[in-house]
């Protein structure tokens, strides 16, 4: 038997030596044990510790957010409410081919030489005279109703109206032919007219008388009309005008005269005056100009 500490002290000292060194390295491998379990939880050896510390986190799936769909811009197209219809009206007592006589004359403007012109202010019958006032450009476009208002390109349109003191050409003046003429409508369905700005005679609202044919040798025949009406001049510019001394005869009659009250006006619908109330722009000093659609349904 080996020797402890340098002492022989006998069998039964040796068995305790021998129990002692025993129970240390039980309690060394005990420790050994926990160490290396300790060991092993901090490294993750642990299958549910393992699964929370090293799983893969799920990455949460998008959410299809709703996508702004722009709403289309509508495209402007012809409507027959954007070409709407005049109302059919009397050619009146002076009417444009001069059927009416007057002081047993009888003179239709419309089969003389030189009725087709844009600048009406000038007689051209039986004298050159041309007829004073403020200047007044009127633009007509004609649109096909019946086919998504589309222009009405070769139509002819007669119009005419009185002078400033309220006198027709051919009639209250059978020697003159001014404020008459016919133009023929191009691609854009237009025609237009230089003019002078008509008075206001008693018993009438200021207008423009005006016929449409469909096409030129029915308006120089002076027959087949497909409408005839008369376009209502706008206040503001009325009484603009004849509050000028070269209309002096007019301002009192239009005091006493309204759309309203009109004889030929009074009885349409405001969807047939909005047509027939040419939209009108300018002054006194630089002339004014007045445009409208004229639906015609063809």
């Amino acid at each position: 038997m080996k020797e402890f500490g340098g002492h022989d002290r006998g069998l039964r000292q040796d068995l305790l030596a021998l129990d002692k060194l025993l129970a240390r390295r039980r309690a060394l491998g005990q420790l050994g044990a926990v160490g290396t379990s300790a060991l092993v939880a901090a490294c993750g050896g642990d299958g549910s510790s393992s699964s929370a510390s090293t799983g893969t986190t799920a990455t949460p799936t998008p959410t299809p957010s709703a996508t702004a769909t722009a709403t289309p811009t509508p495209t402007a197209s012809a409507t027959s409410a954007s070409c709407g219809t005049a109302a059919g009206e009397t050619a009146g007592p002076y009417p444009g081919d001069g059927t009416n006589s007057s002081n047993g004359i009888t003179s239709n403007a419309l089969v003389a030489s030189g009725i087709v012109r844009s600048d009406i202010r000038s007689s051209f019958i039986n004298s050159t005279t041309t007829a004073q006032g403020v200047q007044l450009t009127v633009t007509l476009t004609l649109a096909n109703v019946n086919n998504g208002c589309a222009p009405l390109a070769g139509y002819a349109v007669y119009l005419w109206h009185c002078d400033r003191e309220g006198e027709y050409s051919l009639y209250g003046l059978p020697t003159e032919s001014y404020l008459r003429g016919v133009q023929v409508t191009d691609s854009n369905g237009q025609v237009t007219f230089t003019t002078i700005f008509p008075g206001c005679y008693s018993g009438r609202y200021p207008h423009i008388h005006f016929e449409v044919f469909s096409s030129l040798a029915n308006a120089t025949s002076g027959r087949y009309a497909v409408l005839t009406s008369q376009l209502a001049l706008p206040a503001a510019a009325c009484s603009a005008v004849y509050a000028t001394s070269a209309y002096s005869s007019s301002a009192t009659n239009y005091s006493r005269v309204s759309i309203s009250s009109d004889g030929i006006f009074g009885d349409n619908t405001t969807a047939q005056m909005a047509v027939m109330t040419p939209a009108t722009t300018g002054s006194v000093a630089g002339g004014y100009t007045s445009t409208t659609t004229i639906g015609i349904a063809t």
